[in-house]
């Protein structure tokens, strides 16, 4: 079975967000992950500085084919730096992994099915 880890900030910590709604967008993704016969996992980081540990610990977790990496870590502009950090430990502790990118919680499916190496 294909592996997904979902990299994204927790909607609870982000500012002017609805956390809800943005929670239940993903819980739908991960239905149709489940859907599909993918595993697939989220690590919702915090907005401080242990979102680095957070991170490598979800990264080596297991071996990932895929690592979607959120647009809430690679679309604000102050995020930059963080988005740069996420990739490189990406590259560093699941470097058999391909990287994914979504434009918004409704596509994280997508973006990982795009990747995977025999998408179903």
């Amino acid at each position: 079975m294909s592996s997904v880890l979902i990299l994204g900030f927790d909607p609870h910590v982000v500012p002017g967000t609805d956390a809800d709604a943005l929670q239940a967008a993903l819980d739908g993704q991960l239905a149709r992950f489940a859907d599909h016969a993918l595993d697939a996992s989220v690590a919702l980081l915090p907005a401080d500085a242990s979102a680095v540990s957070v991170a490598v610990a979800a990264l080596t977790e297991r071996e990932w084919d895929v690592v979607v990496i959120g647009g809430g870590i690679r679309k604000p502009e102050g995020a930059l730096l963080f988005f740069e950090q996420v990739v490189n430990l990406v590259r560093e502790h699941a470097p058999g992994a391909a990287l994914a990118f979504n434009s918004g919680i409704g596509d994280t499916f997508e973006a990982a099915r795009r990747r995977l190496p025999a998408a179903p």
